[in-house]
This record gives C-alpha cells, sequence and structure tokens, in this order.
C-alpha cells in the first residue's frame, strides 16, 4: 500500500495539473477567432475532401468536449462550440477528430487495433471493479487467487489499451497539425498554429496521465495478487 500511495499521489497531482491546464489552454483559444472565419464543420469537411474522403459524416453532438470520430458509422461528431465555433480551439479539435478519419481510411494499424479492442474493454471495465472487490476479500479471507487475478488480467487489458491509446492521439494530432500547416486559408498565421499545437498538446497529455494511472492500477493489485498467493 506504502509503494501504491508513493505511485499515485504523484499521478493524481499531475493529472489535475494537466487537466486545468487542458481545460484553461482550450478556454483561452476558444475565445480567438479565426482570421480565416472558418467554422469547425468547415475545417472538418474540408479536411476530409482534401483527404480525398467522402463517406464520413460531420456532425454536431449536445455535449461538451464529447468530440469524437466514429469508425463504425464513419462520422466525425463534434461538439457544438466546436461544430459552430470558429475559433483556434474548434479548428485544432475539427482537424484532429478528421486525423482520426484519415487513420481510418489509409488503415491506421494502431487504430484498427484499438477499434477492435473497443467491446472487449467495454464489457470488461462494467465489469472490472465487481470483480477486483470480490478477488481482493476473497484472496484475504480465503487466500483463493483465482478471482483477484481474473481482475489483474482485466486491469492488464485496459492498461494495455489506454497505452495503445497514445499512439492513436499523437498521430492524429501530428495529421491535423500538418494538414492546418499546410492550408493557410484556414489558419492564415503562424501565432494561430503554435496555438493549435499548443492545445493539441495538452489534450494528448491527458491521454498519458491516464495511461500512467492505468499502470499504477495494475501495479498495486499485481503486488496484492503475488504477495497473498505466496
Amino acid at each position: 500500500m506504502g509503494t501504491y500511495i508513493v505511485l499515485i499521489i504523484p499521478i493524481l497531482i499531475i493529472s489535475m495539473f494537466v487537466q486545468w491546464r487542458f481545460r484553461n489552454r482550450f478556454s483561452k483559444y476558444a475565445e480567438m477567432q479565426l482570421n480565416s472565419g472558418f467554422s469547425g464543420k468547415e475545417i472538418a469537411e474540408k479536411m476530409l475532401r482534401d483527404n480525398g474522403i467522402y463517406d464520413v459524416r460531420v456532425v454536431s453532438t449536445d455535449k461538451t468536449l464529447s468530440d469524437h470520430y466514429n469508425p463504425e458509422d464513419k462520422t466525425v461528431n463534434l461538439s457544438t462550440d466546436v461544430y459552430y465555433g470558429r475559433s483556434v480551439a474548434a479548428a485544432a479539435v475539427a482537424a484532429h477528430e478528421c486525423g482520426h478519419a484519415v487513420q481510418h481510411a489509409k488503415s491506421y494499424h494502431w487504430l484498427e487495433l484499438r477499434s477492435n479492442m473497443v467491446p472487449v474493454v467495454s464489457i470488461t471495465s462494467n465489469l472490472l471493479q465487481w470483480v477486483l472487490i470480490a478477488g481482493v476479500l476473497l484472496i484475504a479471507f480465503t487466500f483463493n487467487p483465482i478471482v483477484l487475478g481474473i481482475g489483474v488480467a482485466g486491469l492488464a487489458l485496459i492498461t494495455i489499451f489506454s497505452i495503445i491509446t497514445l499512439p492513436v492521439e499523437f498521430d492524429a494530432s501530428r495529421r491535423a497539425l500538418g494538414w492546418l500547416k499546410d492550408n493557410k486559408a484556414v489558419l492564415y498565421t503562424n501565432e494561430e498554429h503554435v496555438q493549435a499545437k499548443d492545445a493539441l498538446w495538452w489534450a494528448a497529455m491527458t491521454y498519458v496521465v491516464a495511461a500512467m494511472g492505468a499502470l499504477a492500477n495494475l501495479f498495486y493489485y499485481v503486488s496484492i495478487l503475488f504477495g497473498k498467493s505466496r
């Protein structure tokens, strides 16, 4: 437990800082209107066309920061602020989500692997908490490690999923920023490009700290499993 606390407290502090910085940056850049006047929807549609993608729809969703690409129905889902927004933040988010659409169109292997894992990870996530609780109780009172072992295996799967997410997110941002840099009609100035890059960097950092947290959690339960099953 002591080792876990030493690991998890710094991660929690880093996570809170990253989340604060992420929201702070996006709030700031959401107020900076693009000189080009493009909306998030228009930017997304232009990036898709420029990459030869015509079978993906750009749609609006109600929830804030709910932006995502759905490979199943081929939709780029943009929150209202991004869909209608004409800010640096809207441009960065719209281009990033289209980066995932480009990954899908080009059969980017990390995206395919992540997408294939989604159904299993979704089921595992819903059951994992109860399996881990039952496993800890059983190993404490009966020294039977089987249930906790199953829980650790599920936790390992989720941790792997978090790690696989990292190249997917970083590559989508790379594609987005490369396209934005080449399209001066969207981002007129170098300052706008730097701001978009900064916004996407802090967004990516949220996935990094999530992966770090998953690793620390896995380490904790592995230590219980092997400590009690000796």
